[in-house]
């Protein structure tokens, strides 16, 4: 199957079917791009993008994108589909089958067609059943959400039934964005997403749960404010104010999430219990030979991700005098967790997302810190402080392992969106605090 000669092309029209968060963002990234190329090796290109959304968002997209240049809004799939030459379908997970099912067979001939999920194994399987033969098929994915800078940012790039010329098109047309290019298959991307991303989503959503279930509002008390704190409040937060199908997709349809998703779940649980029970030695065990498979002699050989100065800067509360002691037992079930399924997370950072990025560096604060560790066990044994909040953690990870064992979308849904009204007015705060504190930890790695 021969590809398209881009370098011969006058124009090239790029499709968008789904224009949620991210389907807008790449619009209007690719817009305002219009024929520039960012890579030295790549030769411009001149931008024409056609869109669409579900048909009863067609007249509100077209008011939206009225003054856009250089975007063209339908009322379907099909009129996109038959008139482009590159076809993104930037849906969530749980709906790519039957969207490419709808619009498939209206693809122009030769055109390449990619797809924005973060189940890509899914994503690759419904093209295969639902494209024309004289389909290309490739596949992206930016490991961000839509209100991060793209620029330099991991951009997974896929090329699974494409000539050269098919997938150069892609990479020429992405490379706008100014992202990274990483180059995997569609499984290495489902493995290595569900290593970086999953259980770091379960933390931040037990959080948010149980803070819901206690009602408090973190920031406003003086232990959750400061160092670590500020990086739960603010990460927790962002999470919540995204839309839920972006993390239900990952963790329910693949695979590799469900099962690490479930041993996180089993990591707090057990470590709650030898808090409970007060035994310190078996839980002092555990924890640092936990920490040692985790952040070894690799780990040790490289400076902090995160300091002191750096952690303290972005709060969403006032500085207390002095910092209340926690057991973390959330940090402390994640590297217990990485351990138990032989994940090591440093091997993953060419593809890791921001909240990632931040959450392994806060818990290699705490382990690569003998002194505080050893405070943390003390705090876990000693201390009743956190007692009700880690109850309440520990009951919100076992439910969310719950939701993505039984496939429950629903009840998925359900939980988030109760948990995201509840914090709903300090979204705003959190996104501007948190998008500094990104830009600066993520300058350092």
């Amino acid at each position: 199957m021969d590809g398209p000669d881009t370098a011969a092309m006058d124009d090239i029209t790029v499709g968008i079917i789904g224009m949620g968060e991210m389907g807008k963002m790449y619009a209007r990234r690719l817009s305002a791009a219009g024929w520039k190329s960012t890579s030295d090796h790549l030769p411009p290109v001149l931008l024409g993008i056609n869109a669409c959304d579900r048909p009863e968002h067609y007249d509100a997209l077209l008011a939206e994108f009225s003054d856009t240049a250089n975007v063209q809004v339908y009322a379907d799939g099909h009129l996109v589909s038959r008139r482009s030459d590159l076809i993104l379908y930037s849906v969530e997970a749980e709906a790519i089958a039957r969207v490419v099912s709808l619009y498939g067979h209206s693809t122009k001939q030769g055109a390449t067609v990619g797809g924005q999920t973060s189940c890509k194994e899914i994503e690759i399987a419904a093209f295969k059943e639902h494209l024309p033969d004289d389909v290309h098929i490739v596949s992206c994915h930016s490991l961000h959400g839509p209100k991060i800078d793209p620029k330099g940012q991991p951009l997974v790039l896929i090329r699974e039934r494409a000539s050269p010329e098919s997938f150069s098109l892609l990479e020429k047309v992405l490379s706008c964005l100014g992202s990274t290019h990483v180059y995997l298959t569609a499984q290495e991307h489902d493995r290595i997403t569900a290593d970086t991303q999953a259980v770091t989503h379960a933390a931040f959503l037990s959080m948010g749960s149980a803070w819901h279930a206690n009602n408090q509002f973190p920031w406003e008390m003086n232990r959750y404010v400061g160092g670590i704190e500020n990086v739960k409040c603010n990460i927790t937060l962002r999470i919540y104010s995204n839309k839920w199908h972006v993390y239900a997709g990952l963790a329910i349809l693949n695979a590799w999430a469900k099962r690490q998703i479930r041993q996180y779940a089993d990591s707090v649980t057990e470590l709650f219990k030898l808090m409970l029970g007060g035994h310190r030695e078996e839980l002092e065990h555990r924890i640092k030979t936990a920490g040692k498979a985790v952040f070894g002699s690799s780990a040790n050989k490289r400076g902090l991700l995160l300091r002191d100065d750096v952690l303290d800067r972005f709060s969403l509360g006032n500085m207390p005098k002095e910092r209340t002691p926690n057991n973390h037992l959330s940090l402390l079930a994640m590297v217990d967790c990485w351990w138990k399924l032989g994940i090591v997370p440093y091997e993953h950072m060419i593809c890791s997302t921001p909240p990632f990025r931040l959450w392994l560096g806060v818990t290699e604060y705490l382990f690569r810190k003998p002194h505080l560790l050893n405070e943390v066990i003390r705090t876990a044994i000693e201390d009743n402080t956190f007692r009700s909040d880690d109850l309440e953690f520990t009951f919100a990870a076992r439910a969310w392992s719950d939701c993505v064992s039984f496939g429950d979308f629903a009840k998925y849904q359900d939980r988030f969106e109760s948990i995201q009204k509840y914090f709903e007015p300090r979204f705003a705060e959190a996104t501007k605090i948190g998008n500094e504190m990104i830009r600066v930890i993520l300058e350092k790695t």
